[in-house]
C-alpha cells in the first residue's frame, strides 16, 4: 500500500452558504465517509481546517503575515490515505461528500514521499 494525501479545496464560504439541514446532512456523511475508510483499513488521519489563519512568507528576519482568507479557495481539510496505486487513490477522492454539496470543491491527490532515494533518508512518521 502505498500513502497519498487528499487536500481539500473549496470557496472559503461553501460551507455557510448551506442550509443548517444541509450542514448536517454533509457533516453526518462526512462522517460515514470516514468511518467507511477505517473500515476498509485506508485511513491514516483525517482534519478539517479552520476558515481562520494566516500566511507567513519573507526570510533573513523580514516577515510579511496575511490572512489567508484573502484568496476565493481554501484548504478545508485533508485525508492521508492508503492505497495500491493513484487510481485507488482518486476513486476515494471522488467519493468525498464534498462533491455532493456544491460545485467548486476540489481535491488534490498527492502520493506521500516516504523516502529520498538519492540520498536514502525515510521520513519520520508518528506511531
Amino acid at each position: 500500500m502505498k500513502e497519498f494525501l487528499l487536500i481539500i479545496r473549496n470557496e472559503n464560504d461553501n460551507f455557510t452558504k448551506l442550509s443548517s439541514e444541509q450542514q448536517k446532512q454533509f457533516l453526518n456523511k462526512c462522517e460515514v465517509y470516514i468511518k467507511n475508510m477505517k473500515n476498509e483499513k485506508k485511513l491514516i488521519e483525517a482534519q478539517p481546517l479552520a476558515r481562520q489563519g494566516v500566511i507567513i512568507s519573507g526570510s533573513n528576519g523580514k516577515w510579511q503575515e496575511k490572512p489567508f482568507n484573502e484568496t476565493k479557495e481554501v484548504q478545508v481539510g485533508y485525508y492521508h490515505i492508503l492505497a495500491e496505486d493513484i487510481d485507488e487513490a482518486i476513486a476515494i477522492a471522488k467519493a468525498n461528500p464534498e462533491f455532493e454539496f456544491g460545485t467548486s470543491a476540489r481535491i488534490e491527490v498527492r502520493p506521500i514521499k516516504v523516502k529520498e532515494e538519492s540520498t536514502g533518508f525515510v521520513y519520520p512518521k508518528i506511531d
